[in-house]
């Protein structure tokens, strides 16, 4: 993991332009605390931050690829290409020649070899800017599922970039502004792929480059799910994605620095967990250490809807079952209320988000970890690539004609969405929340590869599992990835391998629930490696805090917040259904419900913070 800074300007001299991309750099300084490096040029000015995870005295960046004494392009890397080997070894038929193991020489002379079209041959979690000096043309590119990221702002002459958003605030020509669709987008959760809040700001798509020239940028697709015609029996499909999945872990596990599991005891983590252990004794090589996080003790845990046990059990037998070396995190309220945390978790971010006490837990975890190493596997995305979300199990949020995610917040109480429900309504008309999240979803249908003549349940399935990998990704990947970023953790997902997911996607509905579970190519791929209890273990999300003093102090704040007239938010709050809220502080404890009437007290909050931090100007 990386943080990449950069600037591109066809009308100015960037040779001296070190001291601003500097600054750019430095607001990732978290994300890579090993080292700096800057270069300039009179065309354009690129600074990276990183972390060595891989040959840690050497692997510096930028790298600048030279002949004859004249530089021919330069590279910045986030991430990790995992068939760097193999790539290395083809490069070197060609007759290329490297000094290092790093993956941005491998990045640098695949691009000399076969220009934009490298985008194709790499593998892995990844995000780079490749300069080309000769054609004065910047490259963005992201890897396929969006394991990192990569954002960009055009200027009148040329384009800012970086790994996060506020590397590129902090250039002067660049604005904190959020106008209606920023806001929308914020409001709706819809993770709108290129989608980059800020005004005038842009992410590069998953699966996508952006070339930039002096005639302006343009993107271009590499890689998108299809379709493909299924013949593999059941017996075959289980097989190939044990195959394809012990590939992935296989390939993530390479590092020169010591590697955790962030392990919840269920399938998707306890999976992943058991294939990385077992991988590990076959190279002789151990034992993994693990992570969870908890809220007190199972005796405090009190089951209901959504979360319906305590992860300690099922870690304490998996944990046995491999010979981890386990570290419990338990976190209390005062870690979830101190307000540093809290900030810290935002400006982790970026940019608000409703799931407030997920972001400071999760910090708090990953600040946790990093004392430890600075590499942790992650199950994420599991859910996503698997069918192991609520809503693909829940006939009414199926049927439902708009995100799965938002349909679930209607069923938990929500009127109009995750976070929004104190928001002034006046300021949510003019929005047109629903109008902005129906026509996300449409755009997000006409994008949905389907086999020929696909109807009925098969298509809506499809139609799921695509938003699933898609939009809800581009959610889910930021918020985990962001958070631990800031910390100096870097993670790798095993499930964002893309051979992976282009399999499971093409699997008919009756193989991926053919024992009427959820996750069932999953649960029956990996069940030999784990116990029984997490084999048939029913799901239980990432946990979160049932302690009524939380729930209290929850609504202390917001009626705090709803009587300071000073407060960034004010005049964009509802102030009597926010004094309602905090009247009931017992309807923020447990269950789905709670869960989604906490996104609407939390997303104030952050808002708020927000609006305070990075002084940002709502243009409407």
């Amino acid at each position: 993991m990386s943080g990449i800074a950069g600037w591109v300007d066809y009308e100015r001299d960037l040779s001296r332009a070190q001291a601003t991309v500097r600054a750019m750099s430095a607001t990732m300084a978290n994300r890579g605390p090993d080292a700096e490096g800057i270069w300039t040029s009179p065309r354009a000015a690129i600074g990276h931050r990183r972390l060595a995870l891989v040959e840690l005295d050497g692997g510096r960046q930028p790298y600048v690829v030279e002949a004859d004494g004249q530089v021919l392009a330069v590279v910045a890397v986030d991430g990790d290409v995992y068939n760097a080997p193999a790539l290395r070894a083809e490069l070197e038929s060609h007759g290329h020649r490297f000094r290092s193991r790093g993956d941005a020489e491998v990045v640098a002379y695949a691009y000399l070899q076969w220009g934009a079209g490298l985008a194709e041959k790499l593998e892995g979690g990844y995000a780079f800017a490749v300069w080309d000096v000769r054609r004065e043309e910047l490259l963005l590119v992201r890897d396929r599922l969006g394991n990192k990221p990569m954002f960009y702002y055009p200027t009148p002459h040329g384009v800012l970039f970086a790994s996060e958003r506020k590397a590129i605030l902090d250039h002067p020509q660049a604005e904190a502004v959020v106008d209606a669709d920023g806001l929308r987008e914020i409001l709706s959760y819809a993770g709108t792929p290129g989608h980059g809040v800020f005004k005038g700001m842009y992410q590069v798509r998953a699966g996508h480059v952006v070339r930039v020239t002096r005639s302006g940028h343009r993107e271009e697709r590499y890689w998108a799910l299809e379709a493909q015609p299924h013949t593999d029996d059941l017996d075959t499909t289980v097989a190939t994605v044990r195959e394809l999945l012990e590939q992935s872990v296989g390939g993530q596990l390479t590092a020169d620095v010591p590697l955790g599991m962030m392990l919840s005891g269920g399938l998707d983590s306890s999976g992943v967990t058991a294939l990385a252990a077992r991988a590990l004794k076959e190279r002789g090589e151990g034992p993994l250490h693990t992570f969870t996080v908890s809220f007190g003790s199972v005796e405090e845990f009190t089951p209901d809807e959504v979360w319906g046990s305590s992860d300690a059990p099922y870690v304490k037998e998996l944990v046995d079952a491999i010979g981890a070396e386990h570290t419990d995190i338990v976190l209390d309220t005062a870690d979830l209320l101190d307000p540093i945390v809290a900030a810290n978790a935002l400006r982790a971010k970026d940019v608000p988000s409703p799931l407030g006490n997920m972001n400071t837990s999760l910090y708090v975890l990953c600040r946790a970890v990093q004392e430890h190493t600075p590499l942790a596997l992650l199950g994420d995305a599991a859910d996503g690539v698997f069918g192991g979300t609520m809503w693909m199990s829940m006939p009414p949020l199926i049927e439902a004609q708009t995100f799965p995610w938002i349909a679930m917040a209607h069923w938990g109480g929500g009127k109009h969405g995750m976070g929004t429900d104190l928001i002034e309504a006046g300021l949510l008309e003019r929005l047109d929340m629903r109008g902005y999240t129906s026509g996300r979803y449409r755009e997000a249908m006409d994008r949905v590869p389907l086999l020929p003549g696909e109807t009925g349940q098969e298509k809506r399935m499809r139609e799921m599992w695509y938003l699933n990998v898609t939009n809800w990704l581009e959610t889910l990947i930021p918020h985990s990835e962001s958070i631990a970023g800031s910390v100096g953790l870097a993670l790798r997902l095993p499930y964002c391998d893309h051979r992976l997911v282009q399999y499971v996607y093409s699997a008919p509905w009756a193989q991926k629930s053919f024992d009427g579970r959820e996750k069932s190519l999953l649960r029956s791929a990996v069940k030999d490696v784990l116990p029984p209890s997490i084999v048939d273990r029913k799901k239980s999300p990432y946990p979160v805090t049932q302690d009524a003093a939380y729930a209290k102090a929850l609504c202390d704040q917001l009626l705090t917040l709803t009587e300071d007239r000073n407060a960034p938010i004010a005049g964009l709050v509802d102030v009597t259904a926010a004094k309602a809220f905090a009247a009931d502080p017992d309807s923020l404890i447990s269950g789905p419900r709670a869960w989604v009437a906490r996104t609407h007290v939390e997303m104030l909050f952050q808002l708020n913070m927000w609006l305070d931090q990075y002084r940002v100007r709502v243009d409407l």
